[in-house]
């Protein structure tokens, strides 16, 4: 599955979220890390290609780096090169497959995080994680939440990140720019949250944990 069946940015937008936004002042250091130290009762989002996990998924994590920037926090993300064989070409959070030397999804995520962009975990205060997330490509997900303190040097594996940039929590935090779309498969019908943002399409499995980091903050 080198590349979806569909192209995702020409499909219609069957719905907005529509949500209110993550209030700003919980878009801050303090408030996340007790967010995370005391989490409340919550229910994840599960996305349509959650709803049969396999039974031999591949474990997997990735690290969501909450970016401490003096305008606010931002969310980096790399753009997938567009020959890999899963999620081509896609925007996705630095991560990758667990290897059997990796202590925990924790350290999973920091290593292939510095692995694909050159990102030090001496620069990452992980402040906790959030729900497993099964991707239709037969990935279990543990995605890991990390506060990033600048400055910091990237520099992106070629084979794997074609381009690193970020993007305002405050933007991805708001239900009015979640666009939830659907494609036709030969499987039945699957729908998915999208977040474009300037030149990028964010969606799929990307979308779908920040849909669940969205309900997390917003409970």
């Amino acid at each position: 599955m080198a590349k979806p069946a569909f192209d995702p940015t020409q499909l219609p937008i069957d719905a907005i979220a529509g949500e209110a936004a993550v209030m700003l002042e919980r878009l801050a250091p303090e408030w996340l890390r007790e967010r995370f130290a005391n989490p409340p009762d919550w229910t994840p989002e599960t996305a349509d290609e959650s709803h049969a996990p396999r039974p031999n998924a591949t474990p997997a994590a990735v690290l969501v780096p909450l970016v401490l920037r003096p305008e606010g926090l931002t969310l980096l993300l790399t753009q997938r090169t567009a020959h890999l064989n899963d999620h081509a070409g896609q925007i996705a959070f630095p991560g990758g497959r667990a290897e059997e030397y990796d202590s925990s999804p924790i350290d999973t995520a920091l290593r292939e995080t510095e692995e694909e962009i050159g990102l030090h975990r001496r620069h990452i205060d992980v402040i906790g994680t959030l729900p497993l997330y099964h991707t239709g490509t037969g990935y279990a997900v543990t995605p890991v939440v990390g506060l990033v303190h600048p400055p910091f040097d990237l520099k992106a594996d070629s084979f794997e990140v074609a381009e690193i940039f970020e993007v305002p929590m405050s933007f991805l935090m708001d239900g009015l720019n979640h666009k939830r779309m659907s494609a036709q498969l030969p499987s039945g019908r699957r729908s998915f949250y999208a977040m474009p943002y300037e030149n990028y399409f964010i969606w799929g499995a990307t979308a779908g944990m920040l849909r669940n980091l969205f309900h997390f903050l917003r409970a």
